[in-house]
């Protein structure tokens, strides 16, 4: 794993170190920056842009362009305050923003839950094979389908049907 350890910073001060991200990356931290945020913050698992928008609307009782919640969410993911799942489409809000990685997602297939890991050694080996066939990486995003341990179990597979 990475040889440092993260912070992770709860309900207020996550929205601090986010704020303070979006700032060292040169943009204003706005209100409706802050309820984007705040509402991705609050989905356990990653959320769709129009997931983020409904739950930003409800919260300020009118209705927000999904297009101006989506250009947030590119301004999250560009100064690390969020991540994306690309096979998803969706959003996670990054619980240590002060700190940058190449994303390594689990996601489930069964019940759509996704763990964010960072293994240093693996990203600088997919930027080394990259970079070994001339390939400039920019910005890596891997992604292991799979089943957590709840959607595992034999009772689960069971129920879904999927590994018969």
């Amino acid at each position: 794993m990475a040889a440092h350890a993260h912070h992770d910073a709860p309900g207020p001060a996550l929205t601090l170190a986010a704020r303070g991200a979006v700032e060292r990356g040169g943009e204003q931290w706005t209100d409706l920056r802050a309820t984007v945020f705040e509402a991705l913050a609050d989905f356990e698992k990653p959320a769709s842009a129009y997931d983020v928008t409904e739950a930003v609307s409800k919260r300020l009782d009118r209705r927000v362009a999904a297009n101006s919640v989506y250009r947030i969410l590119d301004l999250f993911v560009g100064t690390n305050v969020a991540m994306r799942v690309e096979s998803r489409n969706a959003y996670l809000a990054n619980a240590h923003p002060d700190c940058r990685h190449d994303c390594i997602f689990l996601v489930c297939d069964g019940c759509g839950s996704t763990t964010h890991i960072d293994d240093d050694r693996i990203a600088d080996q997919v930027r080394g094979a990259a970079s070994a066939t001339g390939f400039t990486p920019v910005r890596p995003v891997l992604e292991v389908r799979g089943r957590c341990v709840a959607c595992a179990t034999p009772a689960a597979i069971d129920k879904s049907g999927l590994d018969r």
